[in-house]
């Protein structure tokens, strides 16, 4: 159907609150709760089991240095048990980890997957006019590189974001029972640390926002330059369409380039950061050890291991070397949520944008009190008192009236932009109609589901839509019951038996882009799909127009013997196709201006004549 109103730039919608977004996309996690609580629960373990080696390999050092100040032999049973130990802990850790990543894997994948299915769904509601106002490019961008670049963040930040937590509570802990002093000076860098994290993210933020609506632009250009990649070299307008390319790739790489930028300073500014904390724990720590190694030291053995007490604050090298250790971990989950922050402004973009089109305005509720089945159709039409504008300040259907009988073959005709099309879509409830009513049968059309009605008419449309897929798929398309021979007898009408017989795998050839089918073909197969599918009503909208003059006079008798008997609505500009019509209305800006069949209309020499000897005067 013809779009009503030019595209929409995309991201000039006002954007959602960002928490709101992120919010909705946490909900989503509710449903995997017990998945997500039980990798939690892997990490944790994982992470206490991995914080374990480094103090297990300080007691090692600090057993050699005890066994050397007192001139005893290092203790090679405790350390081998200790490097047991230490063995089973990382293999632990590490079989948790992989546990852990393999269950956020699998919800990340489940949310993603849910994604996908509530954007088709929605898609399906959606009413025509949201369409009619948006690129394509950028409705194929919320769908496909949105929901990906939330599936993939989603699954690295939620686990990093396990471990990372569980790390940093577990590294203080262990940090607190080596030394509250050290802990205390390592901890001088956090309030650093997240003043410069806060302020990066406040600039971050805008630019992959940005950087998403920017995408969405590209790709609806790249979608309509491939689409008119014919009209484009007719006009010669390579040139200017490169222009427009380079000025939409240019604005990405400018936002994708301060997204990235201002992202990347995250990590060597946590990590400089970081790197002061340790060289303060190294000079404190190791004044302390020295302190500790000119003192005596009194040994107290547990069962489970020892204890080193030491005089004040001072500490065994063993301890020093853990707590430096730890240090390094500590700063570790530090630029991992650093990371994940970076991580989750692309994904608060994506899901932004996602969830801003699954809360568009769908099509209203239906209630439907009648269910109108196709044997049982007789095929009257009424139009009473119709008013219809796509937009509310400009209406273009004025009290629009007409009655059409059973069988009745019914021609549409007027200039451009007189409201031919905007009646067929009102027919089909593709829109629905200001105020007044459409009769089917005499049954409102509001009372029946809009599946109801539309599965009343067979279309035809001036634009051509084949999928991938084999012919006789393509064919079957209305009627999924149709057997291989009614499918030949409609294509042996509409004279495109021979073309497809002559294909290499005749009915089973599949059908691809650059499928080698001329335009005209397309037509007369979408024409033999619809006298498959069998309507008792029928919609033409320029259904010959692709055709040769030869070719369709055959489509024309084809055409007349499939109306016999059902109601038809017949939109033209060439008038020699429906000279024969039952009923011919000549529209002009959303209002009849005539009525009456060829003949009629030709005698009264008003503005269908005009039309008419425009058309066919040798003058």
């Amino acid at each position: 159907m013809n779009r009503p109103g030019g595209p929409m730039r995309p991201g000039s919608q006002k954007a959602k609150n960002f928490k709101q977004s992120m919010g909705k996309l946490i909900g989503y996690l509710e449903p995997h709760l017990v998945i997500v609580v039980f990798a939690l629960l892997c990490s944790v373990i994982g992470c206490i089991c991995s914080l374990k080696g480094p103090k297990k390999l300080g007691e090692i050092t600090t057993l050699c240095q005890i066994a050397i100040m007192q001139g005893e032999s290092i203790p090679l049973d405790q350390i081998r048990n200790i490097g047991f130990t230490l063995i089973g802990l990382y293999l632990t850790s590490i079989i948790l980890s992989y546990l852990c990543g393999f269950l956020m894997t699998g919800v990340s994948q489940k949310i993603a997957n849910k994604l996908r299915s509530e954007i088709s769904e929605k898609i399906n509601k959606l009413p025509l006019k949201y369409f009619d106002s948006r690129s394509y490019g950028d409705v194929l961008s919320r769908v496909s590189n949105d929901v990906d670049n939330i599936s993939q963040n989603l699954n690295q930040s939620l686990t990093q974001i396990i471990s990372s937590i569980t790390m940093l509570v577990g590294v203080i802990v262990m940090m607190i029972s080596i030394s509250v002093q050290l802990t205390a000076i390592a901890f001088i860098t956090i309030p650093v640390s997240m003043i410069c994290m806060m302020f990066i993210v406040k600039f971050s933020q805008k630019q992959f926002r940005a950087q998403q609506s920017v995408l969405g632009q590209l790709n609806g250009h790249i979608e309509e330059s491939y689409s008119g990649h014919t009209i484009i070299k007719v006009f010669n307008q390579e040139s200017e369409n490169l222009e427009k390319f380079e000025e939409y790739n240019a604005n990405l790489k400018k936002s994708a380039w301060k997204s990235q930028f201002l992202s990347g300073m995250m990590m060597p500014i946590m990590g400089f950061i970081g790197n002061l904390s340790y060289i303060a724990v190294c000079i404190f720590g190791g004044s302390l050890a020295v302190g500790t190694t000119n003192r005596k030291i009194r040994l107290d053995f547990w069962k489970d291991g020892f204890k080193f007490f030491t005089a004040g604050s001072r500490l065994m090298i063993g301890d020093l070397q853990g707590f430096i250790q730890y240090t390094r971990q500590f700063n570790q989950p530090l630029q991992q949520i650093a990371q994940i922050t970076n991580i989750l402004q692309s994904c608060a973009a994506a899901s932004e944008r996602v969830f801003e089109f699954l809360a568009e305005q769908e099509m209203p509720s239906e209630k439907p009190s009648v269910v109108l089945n196709k044997e049982d159709v007789k095929g009257y039409v009424e139009f009473k008192d119709v008013n219809f504008g796509y937009n509310p300040d400009k209406q273009i259907i004025f009290d629009f009236n007409c009655l059409v009988k059973p069988g009745q073959k019914v021609a549409i005709v007027g200039p451009t932009g007189a409201g031919k099309t905007t009646i067929v879509n009102l027919l089909m409830r593709f829109y629905e109609v200001n105020s007044g009513t459409i009769l089917i049968d005499n049954i409102p059309s509001t009372d029946m589901s809009r599946e109801n009605v539309a599965g009343l008419f067979g279309m035809v449309l001036q634009d051509t839509w084949l999928y991938e897929g084999t012919i006789l798929d393509n064919l079957r398309y209305g009627n999924k019951n149709a057997t291989k021979e009614e499918v030949i007898e409609a294509c042996k009408a509409c004279h495109v038996d021979h073309f497809i017989k002559s294909l290499p795998d005749g009915f089973n050839y599949m059908l691809e882009e650059n499928a080698n089918i001329s335009q005209g073909q397309k037509q007369l197969m979408t024409i033999a799909r619809a006298m498959i599918q069998n309507a008792p009503m029928l919609i033409l909208d320029e259904a010959t127009s692709s055709v040769d003059t030869r070719t369709e006079v055959l489509i024309q008798k084809a055409m007349d013997e499939l109306m016999k008997g059902r109601t038809s609505f017949v939109i033209a500009h060439r008038l020699s196709t429906i000279k024969n019509a039952d009923v011919i209305l000549v529209m002009k800006n959303g209002n009849i201006i005539e009525k009456g069949n060829h003949d009629e209309l030709i005698k009264q020499n008003g503005f269908y004549c005009d039309l008419y000897n425009s058309q066919f005067s040798e003058n």
